[in-house]
């Protein structure tokens, strides 16, 4: 189950297309039904994708539990699920929200979780979990079936009163279940002894029998066209968020729960986009200009696929929103770094074909990669380090790739070995440039590694080369800095740049383009307005910072949780 609030909807067709095509191939199954209980709240657009997918009906479980005290009064836990832009319903979904506190089996059958949890047989006397209202389950047989079979009766026909139809449908199952063969004895072999025992006895004017969710909801749909039950399901538009499960326990805190790894994944996403499109048009060159057999066409499409799984992976509800445990954050770390590594390896492989005008000089070496990237990441848990350039006479050629189907010109930065560099384009003409400096520290200006920006024009899809030269006559703009020491001692500070120094300051910082004029505050460093030029038109900007604390109470905000002690405070900078 994808998370729904962390998620980029990149990722979520990519689970889906991965998922639904393994499905087919490996056990001929089209899913009918959608199945949600865990995620912590629900996005429209999830009800949207599974629509597409061919997904007629789905049900979820993590909503506010005020949100499912007034469904379940108005007997619309099952509804159509249609989107806010949607005039005419084509976008809509079948939907049943489950009505009580959780998945588990002591909160599915009724409202009576203490009742509920006595059928549930894993829970049986001697075994490694017990229920917590002291009340254990009991073996069925003939002696007690009759008592058993009306108890947990009772519970069905009182849950049924929350829906429009009489067909219910009980989960029984929970995290880590069915891992054993004992359990799937114990669960089956009990619940067939009390539906044969209810099926058997006409009086009690119910049918029980196992079932899939889409048996239920076949069921369903099947009584609600029968004309013996309100078939007039409500049509609701909108998300189910923030998730609240009791009290005051909103589940905002895992919006930025880990958010190194959910940078993580963005990245990814973005490699693995660059890395299908590059690997297509390298494969269908290859194939044209014969050259399958050099080309690694099998080996990247396996890295294709172990990255897409890998991203699909994270999308879970404990990956990507940063709720699992150190050792798993870990191991899904590990997972994203490996596929980025081998993405780094798919599009270099692809845009050295690319690049060739003469495929006939193509050749695959392992060994020895013809690109590299422009940066590299150590381990899962370091920040990635940028490639330094290292510099000579002897042209240095960057291949730049627009992913987009937009011509784009932007500015490019990379990371040089010396700030005496031309930047030429690929048939040598001069592009005007900027040097700038490399900060080990605030204060401190590296001498042997140095950033060059320029401006960069490269066609929708395509593959842009330009050089980069050492040159003793330096060409290149070196940037201007100005340091604002805020009373701290005066530096001299060795570098090919010039660097003001301003020793206090209360007046406005500008900085200025064509395009627009920003105002800093002198003392504090904010944005205070912006002169946008081609209107003339001035913008007051008003930056503050807010803190939370938190509660005093048992419960603390946390990885799942934000918990404050009240409304947020003012942050005074002093």
């Amino acid at each position: 189950m994808t998370d729904e609030a962390n998620t980029h909807i990149f990722a979520m067709i990519d689970q889906l297309l991965e998922g639904h095509q393994w499905l087919e191939r490996n056990l001929g199954i089209k899913p009918r039904s959608g199945w949600a209980i865990d995620p912590f709240g629900h996005t429209s657009t999830m009800a949207y994708l599974l629509k597409q997918t061919g997904i007629s009906n789905m049900l979820i479980q993590r909503v506010h539990y005020s949100v499912k005290k007034y469904l379940a009064k108005q007997r619309n836990l099952e509804f159509f699920w249609r989107q806010n832009w949607d005039q005419n319903g084509n976008t809509d979904i079948f939907c049943q929200m489950m009505p009580f506190y959780s998945y588990d089996v002591p909160h599915t059958c009724g409202p009576d979780p203490k009742i509920c949890c006595q059928f549930d047989f894993k829970r049986l006397p001697g075994g490694r979990i017990s229920c917590p209202w002291r009340i254990p389950p009991v073996e069925i047989h003939d002696d007690n079936v009759q008592e058993r079979a009306k108890l947990i009766l009772d519970q069905y026909r009182k849950k049924s009163k929350l829906f429009r139809t009489k067909v219910v449908l009980i989960p029984l199952g929970d995290d880590f279940r069915y891992d054993q063969w004992s359990e799937w004895d114990q669960q089956f072999q009990n619940y067939q002894k009390l539906f044969d025992y209810m099926n058997s006895h006409p009086e009690l004017h119910v049918k029980a029998q196992f079932g899939t969710l889409s048996d239920y909801f076949d069921a369903l749909h099947k009584a609600a066209d029968s004309g013996n039950s309100p078939s007039s399901f409500p049509v609701l538009s909108g998300d189910f968020f923030t998730y609240a499960d009791r009290d005051d326990h909103y589940w905002s805190g895992y919006f930025t729960s880990r958010p190194f790894y959910k940078r993580m994944d963005r990245v990814l996403e973005s490699y693995l986009r660059a890395a299908e499109i590059l690997y297509s048009f390298a494969l269908v060159g290859a194939q044209k200009s014969n050259k399958m057999a050099m080309f690694p066409s099998s080996e990247n499409y396996k890295l294709l696929i172990e990255s897409r799984r890998n991203l699909g992976l994270f999308q879970h509800h404990d990956a990507i929103t940063g709720t699992a445990k150190e050792w798993v954050v870990v191991d899904y770390g590990t997972r994203l770094l490996h596929s980025i590594m081998n993405l780094k390896k798919v599009i270099g492989d692809s845009a050295h074909f690319l690049i060739l005008k003469d495929k006939e000089n193509y050749k695959h070496t392992p060994s020895t990669p013809f690109l590299q990237m422009d940066d590299s990441q150590a381990s899962q848990d370091s920040l990635p380090q940028r490639t330094t350039i290292e510099l000579s006479s002897i042209p240095r050629f960057i291949v730049l790739y627009n992913p987009t189907d937009q011509d784009r010109i932007s500015v490019v930065t990379v990371q040089i070995s010396s700030y005496k560099v031309r930047v030429l384009t690929a048939s040598g003409r001069p592009v005007e440039a900027q040097i700038g400096a490399v900060w080990d520290k605030p204060i401190t200006v590296s001498k042997s590694v140095f950033q060059v920006s320029f401006m960069a024009q490269v066609s929708a899809l395509g593959l842009g080369l330009y050089q980069l030269v050492e040159a003793p006559d330096i060409k290149t703009v070196p940037a201007d800095y100005t340091l604002y020491l805020n009373g701290r001692e005066e530096l001299s500070i060795d570098s090919p740049f010039k660097i003001n120094m301003l020793k206090s300051y209360t007046g406005d910082v500008t900085i200025e383009n064509l395009n627009l004029k920003a105002w800093f505050s002198g003392t504090k460093g904010f944005l205070e307005k912006i002169n946008t030029k081609e209107d003339m038109r001035e913008h007051q900007i008003n930056i503050q910072f807010w803190w939370y604390g938190t509660t005093s109470n048992r419960d603390k905000s946390g990885a799942y949780l934000f918990l404050p002690n009240g409304e947020a405070k003012f942050l005074v900078f002093r």
